[in-house]
């Protein structure tokens, strides 16, 4: 079975900017790996003012869908409170966590919650099959 992977990374403020995801979709897919991309259906949540319960819902469905993940992975270019949120969540809940975190002092809570740390994406890229292979051992 094709190891599940939640892709997380800043939406607020970054609608125009999420071309990382087709990038680390790219290099898990190749790596065996089945990816769930909250984007694919926020994003035109994101370019439109909704309600308390559109925005309740969002939530809920992320939630379900780390739940249904083997594997968390946040691209954190910026801090996110989302991302952070979802972060806390997943290891919380028993996921392997994976964060690629480009900012210079990440906050503690984000290395306290992380399994792996990687400064780039092209890092994460030479770790993926050890990171997987460790994840199924587990």
């Amino acid at each position: 079975m094709k190891p599940r992977v939640f892709l997380a990374g800043p939406i607020q403020g970054f609608e125009d900017r999420q071309e990382y995801r087709a990038i680390l979709a790219s290099i898990l897919e190749k790596a065996g790996c089945e990816v769930l991309d909250p984007w694919l259906r926020e994003r035109l949540i994101y370019r439109r003012d909704v309600g308390s319960d559109k925005l309740k819902m969002l939530v809920e469905k992320d939630l379900k869908d780390i739940d249904r993940c083997d594997v968390f992975l946040a691209y954190m270019p910026i801090l996110s409170a989302g991302v952070c949120m979802e972060l806390f969540y997943a290891k919380r809940s028993g996921k392997k966590t994976v964060v690629v975190c480009e900012m210079e002092n990440p906050s503690p809570w984000i290395i306290v919650h992380a399994d792996y740390i990687f400064k780039s994406i092209e890092e994460l890229r030479e770790s993926l099959e050890q990171i997987l292979h460790r994840n199924a051992n587990k």
